[in-house]
């Protein structure tokens, strides 16, 4: 009695993040496709967080404030979060403009200090 191998590497799959590739221009009639795919991908790999590859979304702009929006509304839905791969300056921009904080691949969480920081103490400082 023999029971069927699942393919891939599991202790991998298990931490590998699900990457969903966001082509551009985007418009809003895609946005409830997109949202579908996220969910289908987090519900399939139950990794947690999707990447979303944002390099080819071309110039930001409120389509793709609204994308990335309803992307994380989605994700969270489901337990989930994204995290953005490539992003341009110009959406950082944007998105801290409109409000909106996305982790960023490559970048250190807000809730983890940064490695390898120390910080000095002035003379005169009070002790704390």
């Amino acid at each position: 009695m023999s029971s069927g191998r699942t393919p891939g590497l599991p202790h991998v799959d298990a931490v590998t993040p699900a990457v969903l590739v966001l082509p551009g221009p985007v418009s809003r009639g895609e946005t409830p496709r997109l949202c579908d795919e996220a969910r289908a991908l987090l519900e399939a790999t139950r990794a947690g967080v999707i990447v979303c590859d944002v390099g080819g979304l071309g110039p930001p702009g409120l389509a793709v404030v609204d994308l990335l929006a309803r992307l994380e509304l989605t994700a969270r839905r489901v337990g989930g979060r994204i995290r953005l791969r490539d992003p341009d300056p110009a959406l950082h921009a944007l998105l801290d403009l409109v409000g909106l904080r996305f982790e960023t691949e490559g970048q250190v969480e807000q809730r983890e200090p940064p490695l390898r920081v120390e910080e000095a103490v002035e003379p005169g400082d009070p002790a704390v």
